[in-house]
């Protein structure tokens, strides 16, 4: 195992040049770290899994076992991506036919969370502290704090920061049951408005 800069890298990882990799961050057994990937700090990186070139990952990213990100994603701070999720980046991929410049991105806002076994086809982007259930198929934009299962993935109703499903009064408020934070439902989107927690 190697332990510089408080980074841990376990011994059987490999780790390509030109990668960034965040102070206190974990990579665990037989991952592969592919070249101008810039990892962030605090992030954990299970056991196999492979992060493609140029990938970023923002601080305090928590990837499971098995999980291969490929290039043109991107994950924000907080993102969780569950054991054995995929995602894709060629919408019509074929063995003989090289499409690397037709790569599409897909980004996964801040606080998002992506179940086990889930996929995201490539293009569409999960929103701010979204929660994708296990097995869903994504298959277009998610909005920020929706609830997403099935497959294909429709959404379920709305959740908070802390992951609890939130449930609307007729004001379109809702509060949170853990942190007591207060949401608010207008026009089809949800966004917090009061923050009580850290009172």
């Amino acid at each position: 195992m190697i332990r510089a800069n408080n980074v841990f890298i376990h011994e059987s990882a490999y780790i390509d040049e030109g990668c960034e990799i965040g102070e206190g961050t974990k990579i665990w057994h037989f991952s592969h770290i592919m070249e101008r990937c810039k990892i962030g700090k605090g992030c954990n990186i299970g056991q196999n899994v492979v992060v493609s070139p140029d990938v970023v990952l923002g601080n305090n990213v928590k990837v499971q076992n098995n999980v291969s990100i490929y290039t043109g994603v991107s994950c924000e701070d907080d993102v969780f991506l569950g054991p054995s999720m995929v995602f894709t980046n060629i919408t019509n991929p074929r063995s003989a036919i090289i499409r690397k410049e037709q790569y599409k991105t897909t980004i996964v806002h801040k606080g998002a969370s992506i179940g086990a076994n889930a996929t995201i086809v490539c293009g569409n982007n999960i929103g701010q502290y979204a929660l994708i259930g296990a097995g869903a198929v994504v298959t277009k934009n998610v909005p920020p704090y929706a609830l997403l299962v099935g497959n294909p993935a429709r959404q379920m109703g709305w959740v908070s920061e802390y992951g609890h499903r939130l449930h609307f009064d007729i004001n379109g408020r809702a509060v949170c049951p853990e942190s007591s934070d207060e949401y608010e439902l207008a026009d089809g989107n949800v966004k917090k408005v009061k923050n009580n927690f850290y009172k």
